[in-house]
């Protein structure tokens, strides 16, 4: 599964590395548990889903 993430102040959509997401989600909400966070992600993208996750979004494809 790819996934892609999106800054709301950015237009294009950036294929990203699991490593990367969960930079990403540390640093957009330091007081969760990242990786419990990412395997939600990756479950709701896998079902077609959008995820916000403060300023970013993530999906499986473009």
């Amino acid at each position: 599964m790819d996934i892609y993430t999106q800054y709301k102040y950015e237009k294009k959509w950036t294929k990203t590395s699991e490593k990367d997401a969960l930079r990403i989600i540390e640093e957009e909400m330091p007081e969760t548990d990242a990786s419990g966070t990412l395997m939600y992600i990756l479950g709701e993208i896998a079902k077609g889903k959008t995820v916000t996750l403060a300023e970013c979004r993530f999906k499986d494809s473009i």
